[in-house]
């Protein structure tokens, strides 16, 4: 057997699955907000048991388990330290370690999710190429980056996060981690909201877009595409800051494909990947890679933790144990 997580900062996805990836059992159930990361990691816990029973299996059946989650990670310790996506209350949440005792094995990968989300396009993708992105737009901006058939994590697990990268000096806006100007300040679900109201002050416009109400989100402003002046301006200046992000990926990594996911890019393909498309060749001097939206939807990085397990962190079908 083997059994894949994806840790977020909404929900816990747990799948155990066969040698051939045929998932028997699962679980999902909401991310805990405390008392204390260890509520956190009883939840993922909880949930790969629930999976196991669904499978008809016992943890010890378990070889090796892959996790994904939100950073940022301490490796060493195999935890979570000092997340950004969960109150402050909440500062280390062990994983690894846990993980082991449940199945017995030190065969536990751990990962950033985008890391995952690559690992997972790579198992399941049928040309399987060496030189590939996995870029979410959700919450957050990260992509996960697989160079030469190396899937990058850094010394830390911390490779990839590209959403906090700087793409404009001026820093208009503050990123939910503390810094100006970084991508996910601009164009990450979290944070479109602000950005519109920072794009309303600015000018003078009539708009039906709802700024400023208290359950205003980044739903609202795709919602009055086409038909509002307004919420078109900001879709495209959301384009222009995802095309230059896309651009820095590209000229990091040179991938021959970057797929795309997230619940901003998955709900929204025409108004996010179709405008990055038209810039690119503008900004890019090198390849321009193919920008795709994933098939595998919002069970990318749960399967991807899967396919880690299974190849040893790889995401190389080769590595399969069987």
């Amino acid at each position: 057997m083997y059994a894949g997580v994806d840790l977020g900062a909404t929900n816990v996805r747990a799948v155990v699955a066969d040698t051939d990836g045929t998932v028997l059992g699962r679980d999902r159930r909401r991310t805990p907000t405390g008392p204390t990361g260890i509520a956190v990691t009883e939840a993922v816990l909880d949930a790969l048991r629930t999976a196991c029973d669904e499978a008809g299996a016992s943890p010890d059946e378990v070889w090796a388990a892959g996790i994904a989650s939100f950073g940022p990670f301490d490796l060493a310790a195999g935890a979570i330290e000092n997340p950004a996506n969960l109150p402050d209350h909440i500062e280390t949440i062990p994983l690894t370690g846990p993980a082991e005792n449940l199945f017995d094995t030190d065969r536990v990968y751990l990962h950033n999710d985008t890391s995952a989300g690559v690992i997972g396009e790579r198992f399941h993708s049928d040309r399987n190429p060496d030189d590939m992105a996995y870029l979410t737009i959700s919450s957050g901006i990260g992509a996960g980056v697989c160079v030469d058939g190396s899937v990058l994590g850094g010394w830390d697990g911390n490779a990839g996060e590209v959403g906090h990268m700087t793409v404009d000096p001026d820093g208009v806006m503050r990123c939910g981690c503390g810094k100006d100007g970084h991508w996910e300040a601009y164009c990450s679900g979290n944070n479109i909201p602000r950005y519109a109201e920072y794009l309303y002050e600015e000018g003078t416009v009539e708009t039906s877009v709802p700024v400023g109400t208290a359950d205003f989100d980044a739903a609202d402003v795709f919602a009055h595409a086409g038909d509002d002046a307004f919420a078109d301006h900001v879709i495209d200046q959301l384009a222009h800051w995802n095309a230059m992000g896309v651009a820095n990926l590209v000229h990091a990594y040179a991938p021959l494909v970057v797929n795309v996911g997230g619940a901003v890019a998955l709900e929204n393909p025409e108004r996010v990947l179709d405008p990055i498309r038209e810039r690119l060749p503008e900004m890019v001097m090198s390849n321009v890679p193919e920008l795709r939206l994933t098939t595998l939807g919002d069970s990318v990085v749960v399967r991807g933790a899967l396919a880690s397990a299974m190849t040893a962190g790889t995401g190389d079908r080769s590595r399969v144990k069987r």
